[in-house]
C-alpha cells in the first residue's frame, strides 16, 4: 500500500507525475505518522502504550486495517531514519492540509504525548516546534491539548 509513498521521500525529477490523489494521500499519511512516531521517540522511551496509541490513532483517523497501519508505521520509521529534521514532513502537511486538518494533526500529537500519562520536557519542546512549523497558534495548540486530554 505504501510503496508509492516512499517515492516522495526520494529525490525525484521535476515533472514526474506526482499528482495522483492516492499517492498524495499516502505521502501525507506517512508524513503524519512520522511526526507521531518522532513524538513518541523524543523522550527515548517509545513505550508499548505509545505504539498502541499511534496504531489506534492512525487506524481510526486514516481508516486503515491493522496490516496497513503496521505497514504505515514501518514506512514512517524508515523515512525518519533518513531525515535530519522534520521540516520535510511538516512542509508536506502544510502544502496539503487545511488549517482544520493541521489542528487535527496537532491533536493527534497531543494524544501520543499523553499516551503514557505525562508530558516530558522534550515532548513539550517538540510539540511547540511542530506547532510553529505547522503555523498553529498558541491558542490552537492549547485547545488541541485540552481536547486530546479529554479523549481517553
Amino acid at each position: 500500500m505504501f510503496g508509492l509513498a516512499k517515492k516522495f521521500f526520494n529525490k525525484k525529477e521535476k515533472g514526474a507525475d506526482d499528482a495522483e490523489n492516492g499517492e498524495e494521500s499516502q505521502k501525507i499519511m506517512v508524513a503524519t505518522c512520522a511526526l507521531l512516531m518522532e513524538m513518541a521517540n523524543i523522550d527515548d522511551e517509545f513505550s508499548a502504550s505509545e505504539r498502541a496509541n499511534i496504531m489506534s490513532i492512525i487506524k481510526s483517523d486514516f481508516q486503515l486495517s491493522d496490516e496497513d497501519a503496521k505497514e504505515l508505521m514501518a514506512t514512517a520509521d524508515e523515512e525518519l531514519k533518513g531525515k535530519v529534521d522534520l521540516w520535510h514532513f511538516t512542509n508536506l502537511i502544510n502544502t496539503n492540509y487545511s488549517a482544520e486538518e493541521k489542528r487535527g494533526t496537532i491533536e493527534m500529537l497531543w494524544r501520543v504525548v499523553y499516551a503514557d500519562g505525562k508530558l516530558d520536557k522534550h515532548e513539550d519542546y517538540l510539540i511547540h516546534k511542530l506547532a510553529e512549523l505547522l503555523h498553529i497558534s498558541h491558542k490552537e495548540l492549547i485547545d488541541a491539548k485540552l481536547k486530546a486530554k479529554n479523549v481517553k
